[in-house]
């Protein structure tokens, strides 16, 4: 039915608006312009996260415990935010000038990213738990449907803003937006 579908559209939708997940991906929407790649591997990696959700509940946090998930993420984060930095360093030593920095792969960051932000995330929880209750299918086609606008909205807004604002400025709050959610990941 509709329902299967629109309420975890609407709740998923609800609960990631402004979430950790959203600014990530503006920030590094604005570190390439393959922002259609970038999309793709974030879909990618919600239909995996959400999808062993949807299929094994939180099987995952019996294996990996959700503390020790956060702990790994909040550390990759972390690592990229101070690389983020140390390469726009490392370019204006050599040129004098902030070029900006992008990634070889924005599929492959963006689903590595989403990959290890999500898992244990209210997004998993809620999948798993809707799961229960209407048709795991349509919960995971609610699910990623939500998810791809909200992401797609941000990485546009992340490019929009990148072409307004001076881009070594830009990569700075990006290393900095980095090492604060990973911060966050290995504290709360």
């Amino acid at each position: 039915s509709m329902e299967d579908i629109f309420v975890p559209f609407l709740t998923i939708a609800l609960a990631e608006l402004g979430d950790k997940t959203q600014l990530a991906l503006l920030l590094l929407s604005s570190k390439t312009k393959k922002h259609i790649e970038l999309l793709a591997g974030t879909i990618i990696a919600f239909m995996v996260v959400d999808g062993v959700a949807v299929l094994s509940g939180l099987f995952i946090n019996n294996i990996i415990p959700e503390r020790t998930l956060k702990a790994i993420s909040g550390v990759i984060f972390i690592i990229f935010g101070v690389f983020i930095l140390k390469e726009l360093k490392r370019k204006e030593d050599a040129d004098g000038k902030g070029r900006v920095m992008s990634f070889k792969s924005p599929l492959l960051t963006g689903f590595t990213f989403i990959f290890l932000a999500e898992w244990g995330d209210k997004t998993q929880v809620a999948s798993m738990l809707f799961a229960t209750r209407y048709n795991p299918l349509m919960v995971l086609a609610g699910v990623v449907l939500s998810l791809t606008l909200l992401s797609a909205a941000a990485i546009y807004a992340g490019s929009f803003v990148s072409r307004k604002i001076n881009k070594t400025l830009m990569t700075k709050i990006a290393g900095a937006g980095f090492i604060i959610i990973g911060m966050s990941f290995l504290i709360f």
